[in-house]
């Protein structure tokens, strides 16, 4: 018999009558000897989720929601606050509100791991949201919507602390950012329950997914399996390789043509035609038009009316999953991938 979910599924979507809190810090005894301090990493290796069909079991794993948003490293210092992508890219000035709440955080010293996200009116995380907030795919609109919601911490106070288990940094990471805030910088707050019972609650109220955190782990750069991610629907980047134009269709865009790497080569996978809105598929056609090519550059079969570009754009495509000759099935365009966000396209195996 599962174990039921010590809070009832609305507090998933905002913060619970009583939060839990970390104990107070207590100060420093100036009698004790101060460790040394380590020097803080330039750019630290974030930790990245392994992709299960299913959560896992045990005491060991603790579990949140699965955010969707852009995956940001906040480093705060005496000189400053950084805010850089997971590509190492620096977009302090794209998110003012995190920098300006970072700067007012109670610590001299840190580095924050977290996912920056737009909530939508039911409080999900709403990739789209994001973008537009951004000025869409290449952009350089400052989104004073974006909130971070971190789930990690990798230095704090002058010290490496990547070396220690993640209960330790998660005790750290709720006395710098309490749970139940309202801020530009919210907590990714542990969900107590059984992992089968949250993913349903989970998918129930239209959210992607849950992950699922080895609670006795320290945190290391890659996808070495301390973190899994378990999705309620899928979904994935694949490249852009053309599209079939229409006269009907916002943008005259029919549908997109995508493909996914097998090995060093692009795969043709099918097509998308939903998804789009005015704005959405204006942007996606300005880029395209940018990068036509005569020939496609991965066989796609007999297409009419079809434009081929070069396959240097990312969609995030939501689907259903995939018909016996590897196309995808129930397809839907959610947005287009920042190349600063190091995107990645889906390999078959």
């Amino acid at each position: 018999m599962t174990k039921p979910p010590r809070k009832p599924p609305q507090p998933l979507l905002g913060a619970a009558d009583v939060p839990i809190r970390s104990k107070p810090r207590r100060r420093r005894d100036p009698a004790q000897p101060q460790l040394p301090l380590d020097p803080m990493p330039a750019r630290a290796d974030l930790c990245l989720a392994l992709l299960k069909s299913r959560p896992p079991k045990g005491p060991q794993w603790a579990f949140e929601v699965k955010w969707d948003g852009y995956r940001l490293a906040v480093y705060k210092e005496p000189s400053g606050v950084r805010i850089l992508t997971r590509g190492g890219h620096d977009w302090t000035d794209r998110f003012p509100a995190i920098a300006a709440e970072a700067r007012r955080l109670p610590v001299s010293t840190a580095i924050l791991d977290g996912e920056a996200i737009v909530l939508d009116e039911q409080g999900r995380s709403d990739f789209g949201k994001l973008q537009k907030s951004l000025g869409g795919r290449g952009g350089n609109r400052a989104s004073r919507d974006a909130i971070l919601m971190a789930f990690d911490l990798i230095y704090f106070d002058g010290h490496d602390i990547r070396a220690t288990e993640l209960s330790s940094r998660r005790h750290l990471l709720e006395g710098l950012v309490p749970a139940g805030g309202e801020e530009a910088i919210r907590l990714s707050e542990e969900i107590e329950a059984d992992g089968d019972t949250l993913l349903r609650i989970a998918c129930e109220h239209g959210l992607e997914g849950i992950i699922a955190k080895d609670r006795n782990s320290p945190y290391r750069g890659g996808r070495g399996g301390e973190w899994l991610k378990i999705k309620c629907v899928q979904s994935d980047g694949f490249a852009i390789i053309g599209y079939e134009k229409s006269t009907a269709s916002f943008g005259g865009i029919g549908r997109l043509l995508l493909a996914a790497r097998k090995g060093n080569e692009f795969v043709y996978v099918g097509g998308v035609g939903t998804g789009f809105n005015e704005r959405s598929a204006a942007e996606l056609r300005e880029e395209m038009d940018k990068l036509i090519i005569r020939k496609p550059a991965v066989n796609t079969g007999r297409k009419r009316d079809a434009v081929f570009v070069r396959p240097e754009l990312v969609a995030e495509i939501q689907y259903g999953g995939w018909t016996h000759d590897d196309k995808l099935r129930h397809a839907s365009y959610k947005g287009l991938r920042e190349e600063q966000d190091m995107a990645e396209i889906y390999e078959l195996t």
